[in-house]
Parts: structure tokens; sequence; C-alpha cells
């Protein structure tokens, strides 16, 4: 809202932080292309080093396999689970703080589980252990605490055991980097020791900038390099009780090529390191081109994924289900931990199972069951299962982006799909481990369809570039596995319509691929032909007209900027609400909340306006937002920023009474001897009485030195005070002072918008002008009148409060040479309102300079606007 004291904007000069559209382009898709190329090399890298190795001779080694020594690797397993619960408690006690330890390695077994199989460790197990911890009572701050205690006791550890391995075993020469061993081995092994050693000899923190890190003690940092170093031997120890006999080597050599396979892989930033690991292995092991031992080797590599990574994730997914059915029967679906977490992570284990199903595809079901179903079901049976199971696949790839998007339609086909696909893989190889993943899966998903509450169109669902790049990158797994499987079969044209049990694997796998390509091709066509480029315009009479009777209804005075006409409105299909917003730079920028009262309409216009954002490359953002709506915004994924207070006053404790009151009333008395009164001008009349403001409106912005502003601050445009009522102040019959009014027909709050006054008028004119609108505003019954926003007030100046907090309490302390934050504040303080909290939020991992830019140019009217006021 305007006043005396200029403009309301979110800061003064041009803030920084433009970046050019190169560093933005190699922000955005350097990583995920980074992640498929290192993924394609791996996979070529196979493809060379074990290039005679035969499908089924892999096949034939996971069938030998014995029990007893897959039921080693198991008990090893979760030893090395249970030693990695450690890093937690030991954070935890390093911290101060103290939780259940059945609750705190429940905690560390999901976040590790999903981490190692998913990679992104770093991000996958710090969302999972805040979304716990958090509602284990701990702070965000400790939360950060935990999860760098954890990340560098992890690095510490296999520092550690690369260092020292590569220092005291021999090295296979096959492997890169070979001759630099002893150098590498000195730098890892150094940097532990300085860890240690560090407590000891520095106790002041270590500094950069405005950074420091407080080292920890001998014993806390020991406890670091120890169970690291323990959980990465563990796991080395978890495939050698793998390995097959044909490779004879010890613990200790095998241990240094298995820890460097394994730093290759998550410095690939490949998930899981697939594919990486098991090139590095091969290599090192000296299995390369033998497929005596590469075919073994292979095999041991597939046993030590599902062992290590398949079977906790299993584990730790059906721990998820059963905590959270409990909190459906205490009626807790609605928590925060709930909504947030399990959309995204049953899109997650739809997307691993849509590509268990790809990879199935390409692969020859086990010669036996194939026997077995040869007797009891026609061919075509089979064939057709074979080939719809990997069209399956595919469309569970799509689906799973429907479900992180909350679609209903997703939920109902991908329950559909989850159940047709465990019944088509038990026809086309009785896969019943497939079969039953998949039904696990389902049966998890079934009671959570309120969680998939959005009616939109899956084909209007937007892809990231990320996304799109994971489907690729698995469709490329699937057909490298087919080439793979398959390498020493012949290819000719009449391969495709070779149909049999047993020797017909080629033929369906081929099948298999082409369909499911197919399948993602067709709906990336029809998606792209349904997307239009979004192209927003101002709005019309008609448009204004249909959001006329929304506004009158908000319980927000706030929604009547909609009639400025300079923002775009975004409706509902049914007009049940609407989003008001303009373009600045690359920010789609809504001002305040939708506007309605179906919070289902309101929940759903959140995300189509992400999604129309995401449709032309531009950056959500929702400006002075109500603190009682912010759950709109975490769901889509938006992080928040305090931007200041709104006041607001009670009306009916709201008089002049007492001793706080006296210079209000001396003003209001003084202006009316003196011949002020005010009038309350209904909307019908204002246009006949615009030419008499225009004067008023002049001389304010010439004394002031300002230009007109817009977005969240009215502009005298006759069109839009002409749908407003307005209230004047009159000494005799002259306008001396003026607003225009927000009025809604709910009665729960009234504002003003434009405030202009003569510059040579009565002194403290709008002091009365407030004071007369108030008293007005009572007595027709209105529960508020709102003061407007103060920018930047409430924010703390601590140093574990946020940069933005930081940077805004300083800004409003000792900003008063760019704007009037402190002495605005003071002014709307004097009518005793109550201060609300205002957010704006904005999409994670932006640069946050250019956002706030952008906003403050809408405000202002353009970039030279922030700067001249």
């Amino acid at each position: 809202m305007e006043q005396q004291g200029g403009a309301e904007i979110l800061s003064g000069p041009e803030a920084p932080g433009g970046t050019s559209k190169g560093s933005a382009w190699l922000r955005r898709f350097g990583g995920p292309l980074l992640s498929v190329l290192m993924l394609a090399l791996a996979l070529w890298a196979l493809q060379k080093l074990a290039g005679e190795v035969s499908y089924h001779a892999v096949g034939q080694y996971l069938h030998r396999l014995r029990r007893g020594r897959i039921g080693q690797a198991i008990v090893l397993t979760a030893l090395g689970y249970a030693v990695m619960t450690l890093y937690d408690m030991f954070a935890l006690t390093t911290i101060g703080k103290r939780l259940p330890r059945r609750r705190v390695a429940l905690i560390s077994f999901i976040s590790y589980a999903f981490s190692n199989t998913l990679g992104m460790a770093l991000l996958v197990s710090g969302s999972i252990r805040y979304r716990f911890y958090i509602q284990a009572g701990l702070s965000t701050a400790d939360v950060a605490k935990v999860v760098l205690f954890c990340t560098v006791s992890f690095w510490l550890g296999l520092c550690a055991v690369t260092g020292a391995t590569l220092l005291l075993e021999p090295v296979s020469p096959q492997l890169p980097f070979a001759a630099l061993h002893i150098p590498l081995g000195i730098v890892l092994t150094l940097l532990p020791l300085a860890w240690l050693l560090g407590g000891l000899l520095r106790r002041e923190p270590l500094r950069f900038r405005r950074w420091q890190l407080a080292l920890p003690s001998f014993g806390t940092a020991l406890r670091q390099v120890l169970v690291g170093a323990l959980d990465w031997g563990l796991a080395a120890a978890v495939l050698y009780a793998l390995m097959p006999s044909e490779i004879v080597i010890d613990f200790g050599p095998f241990l240094a090529i298995f820890v460097l396979a394994q730093m290759a892989g998550l410095v690939s930033h490949v998930p899981g390191g697939l594919g990486v690991f098991e090139a590095v292995m091969l290599a090192g092991l000296g299995a390369t081109g033998n497929a005596t031992l590469s075919a073994p080797m292979l095999g041991a590599l597939a046993a030590f994924r599902g062992v290590y990574y398949l079977l906790p994730l299993c584990v730790a997914t059906v721990l998820v289900v059963v905590r959270e059915a409990r909190g459906l029967r205490q009626r807790t679906l609605l928590s925060p931990w709930f909504t947030g977490l399990l959309p995204p992570f049953f899109a997650g284990l739809t997307l691993v199972s849509g590509a268990i199903l790809l990879f199935s595809g390409a692969t020859q079901a086990l010669p036996r069951r194939l026997t077995a179903l040869s007797h009891v079901l026609p061919l075509p049976v089979l064939e057709v299962s074979h080939f719809l199971s990997s069209v399956i696949g595919m469309s569970l790839l799509i689906l799973a982006r429907g479900l992180q998007r909350r679609l209903d339609a997703a939920y109902v086909l991908t329950l559909t799909l989850l159940v047709a696909g465990a019944v088509f893989s038990l026809l086309k190889g009785i896969d019943y481990e497939e079969a039953t993943l998949l039904i696990m899966l389902a049966l998890a998903l079934a009671p959570a369809h309120k969680l998939f509450y959005r009616r939109a169109s899956l084909f209007h669902a937007t892809f990231s570039f990320g996304w799109s790049l994971a489907i690729v990158a698995v469709l490329g797994c699937t057909l490298w596995l087919v080439f793979f499987s398959y390498q020493h079969v012949e290819y000719n044209n009449d391969l495709w319509w070779e149909f049999s049990f047993h020797h017909g694997g080629a033929p369906r796998a081929l099948r298999a691929l082409v369909g499911a390509t197919a399948a993602g091709l067709l709906f990336a066509l029809v998606s792209l032909i349904r997307s239009e480029k979004p192209r927003p315009t101002l709005p019309s009479e008609a448009e204004l007209a249909r959001a006329l009777p929304l506004i009158k209804q908000s319980p927000s005075a706030q929604t009547h900027l909609a009639l400025m006409g300079d923002k775009a409105l975004l409706f509902d299909p049914e007009d049940r609400a609407f989003i008001m917003y303009a373009i600045g730079g690359r920010s789609w920028v809504a001002m305040g909340d939708p506007v309605g009262r179906d919070p289902k309409a309101r929940q759903e216009l959140v995300w189509t306006f992400h999604e129309l954002c995401e449709r032309a490359g531009g950056w959500p953002v929702f400006y002075q937002v109500n603190p009682r709506d912010l759950d709109l915004y975490l769901e889509v994924g938006m992080s928040l920023l305090k931007v200041g207070e709104e006041a607001r006053v009670r009306l009916d404790q709201f008089n002049l009474d007492g001793k706080s009151k006296k210079s209000l009333r001396n003003i209001v008395s003084k202006l009316q001897r003196d011949g002020l009164r005010m009038e309350i001008v209904p909307v019908e009349r204002v246009p006949e009485l615009l030419p008499r403001l225009k004067p008023v409106s002049d001389a304010w912005l010439r004394d002031k030195r300002v230009r007109e502003k817009g977005f969240s601050l009215g502009s005298f445009d006759a069109r839009y005070l002409a749908r407003t009522p307005m209230a004047v102040v009159w000494q005799d019959e002259q306008p001396v002072a003026f607003a225009n009014l927000f009025l809604g027909d709910t009665l729960e709050e009234a504002s003003v918008d434009l405030m202009r006054q003569l510059p040579d008028g009565p002194p403290g004119i709008m002091d009365y002008l407030f004071v007369e609108l108030m008293l007005w505003s009572k007595a027709q019954g209105y529960r508020w009148f709102n003061l407007g926003m103060a920018p930047l007030s409430g924010l703390q100046n601590r140093r574990q409060a946020p940069l933005w907090n930081r940077f805004g309490a300083l800004l409003f302390g000792r900003g008063e040479r760019f704007y009037n934050f402190r002495g605005l504040h003071r002014y709307k303080d004097k009518f005793d309102p109550e201060w609300e909290p205002r957010y704006m939020a904005v999409p994670g991992g932006i640069a946050l300079p250019v956002v706030l830019t952008n906003v403050a140019s809408l405000i202002s009217g353009g970039l030279t606007g922030v700067v001249r006021r």
C-alpha cells in the first residue's frame, strides 16, 4: 500500500547476482548430462571388458551360487547397515541431542537404504533425515549438523581405507592411475590424519571468509574415521563372500580394488555407481577379455547389487509403509511427513519397478521355468505377456512423474498397471520375484489415494530435463542389456518373426524393446501436441467481471489488486479461484495467495501455475503470501522467505481513548475544526470525480519526486480507480486528499491502496484519513482494517538465522538511504495493529538476488524505478 513515505518495495538498489545464460544452462543441464555420459562410458567399457561373456553364463553362476554364501553375504550386509547407524548415534551425541536408539537406527537404516541405491547420497539421505528428525523434535540446524557429521564420517572412512590399501597392497596395472597409487595413497591417508590431529593442535575454529568450522576432539574424530573404515570394510566383505572360486585373491588387495571402484562410482554421479563400479572391478581383478573369469565375476557383482542394495531397499520400503499405515489408522494422513515424502517416495519406487520390467524384458527367462510354462500355456500368451510387460514398464516410468505431481489419473493407472505387470511377469516366465515386488508396491499404494487428489490431465504434466534424461537412460540401459544378453545371436530380418518357447528369447527382447520405445515416443508426441506455449495476456473486461465475485467474497482485501488490470489472471476450469500474476525477467510472480474460497481449487491452481511456469522455462514465485497457506507452496517443493509483516487493526477494539491516542485525537479534532470532512464516494460516482482528483495526485508525485508504481501498488489509472469506491477528504469544496477503498462483501477486512494528498494541505491529513476510515469501517461492521505490509520488518539478525533473514534485518535497520523501512513500520504501529508475517515462495536452487530484482522491478515499474524511487 502506498503512503507518504513512498512506494512499498523489497529493496533499494538493483540486486546483484545476474548470471549469464551459459552458466545458467550449465547449472541446470550439466549435472544430468554428465551422469548420463558417465553411464554411457561405463556401459561401453563393460561391453569392451566383457565382450565375450554370455548372458547365460552369468545366469548359471547366479543359479549355482550356494545358499550358504548368500546367507553369509546377507549377515555381513546386516552388520554393515548396523554399523551405519553409528554415524547418526555419534552425530547426535556430538551435538548434545538424545533420541531412542531404536528410532535413530530406523532413521539411519531407511536413509542409507535409499541413498545407497538411488545415489545422490547427500540429497536423498539428507531429505529423509530432515523429515524424520524434524518430526522427532530436532531443529533444522540440528539436522544440518547431523547430516554434515555423517557425510564427513563417510568420506573420512573411505579416504582412510583407500589410502591405506593403496600404500600397503599391490595395485593391478590395469586400473586407471595405477602408476600414481603411492602419491594418491599418501594424499588420501593425510586427509583423515589431518582431521584427527586438527582437534589436538588447533582449538580455534577454521575460518574461511564468513564460514567457520569447529574441529572435533580427537576422540570424536577417531570415532568418525573408525566407523567409516569399518563400514567400507564390511561392504567389501559382502562382495568378497560372493566372489567366484576361480578368482584367487587375498582380502587386502581385493579391498584396495573395491574402494577404488566405489570411489569411481561416487565421483561419476551415476545412481549407485551403476556400470562404473562393475567396470573398475573387472579391470582391477584382471577379468577383462577372459570369459571364464568375467562371467562369474559379473554374476557375483549382480548378486552383490541384489543383496547389498535391493534387499535393504525392499526392507526399508516395508518399514516405511508399515509405519505410515499405522499413521493412517491414527488419522495422521495429513501430517507434513506423510504428505511431503510419500508421493515422491511412491514415484521413485514406481520408476524402479518400471526399470525392472524393462530389464527383465531384455533378458532370457530361466529355461526350467519356460519348460514348465510350455506344458500349460499357449505360445501366443507368453509372447503377448512378454511384450506387454515391457510396455507396462515404460508406462510406469511415465506415470511415476504423475505420482510425483499427485495426479489422480496417474494413481489409478499405476495401481492397474502394477497388478497387470505382476500377472504378465508370471505368464512370461514365472518371474514370481518381479510379481511379488509389483504386488507389494500396489498394496502399499492402495490406501494412499487421498494423497493423489489432482484431476489434471497426465498429458499436461511437465517433465523436467533431469526426469526425461532418466527415462532415456533407463531405455538406453535396456538397449545395452538386449545386445549384451544376445550378442552371440546373429541378427537378420527374419529374427523379428521367430516365435518359440526355448529359442525365441532374442526376438521377444527385440519386440519388447520396440514396443516400450513406441509407447514412450507416442506419449511424448501426444504431450507435445497438447501442450501449448503459455502466452499470458492482460485481462479483458470480461475476465475482470469473472474475477469480481471471487474478489468480493474473499476475506482478504488485497485481492482487489486484480482490478488494476496489469496482471494476467489464471482461473480454474470452474471459476472457483484465480491467480493474478505478472512476468519480470524469468520470474513469474503471483501477487498473494490464490483468490477463492474453495480449498481444492486453490490447491490445484498452485500446481497449475507451477507447471505453467515450467513449460515456459520460468521461475514460479508467490509474493506476499499468508502464513495460513504456506502448505500450498511447500507441497510443490517451493522454499519460503519472510519478506515483512502486515499490520491489521482489530476494529472492534479500535478507539481514540487513552494516553497513547492523544496525538491522533488532537489531529482529528483540529482538522474537523478547520472544516475538513471525509466522504465515501460510491463506485458509480467515482468516474465523474477523477478529473478533480488528478491535480492532487500529480502534485503529490512532483513533491515526492517519485513515479507511478504497479503490481502490488495501485496507480492513478482511471479504469482502475473507477472499479473501487473512493474516500475523499474535502476542505470546503476542494479535495485535499483521497484513497481508493478495498471493501469486500464478507465484512472481514477493509483497506486502501492508492493514497494521495496535496503537499501544501493541512498537516496530519493522512492520520485524519486513516482514523476516519477505521471508524467508518467499524460502523459498517468490518472486523479488520488492513494497513498494508511493512517490508523486511520482523526479520531476525541472529547468528543461527538464515542468510536472507540476516540480510533483510540489516537492510531494515540501516537501509534508510534506500527506503524508509523503519519509519514506515513506526508510522503504522501507532494505530496499535496486530502484526502478521508475510512470505515469498520461491523455487529451490535458484539465484535469489535475481528473483528479488525481478519482483522489485515489477513493483517499481522497471529496473530504473528500483533505484530512482
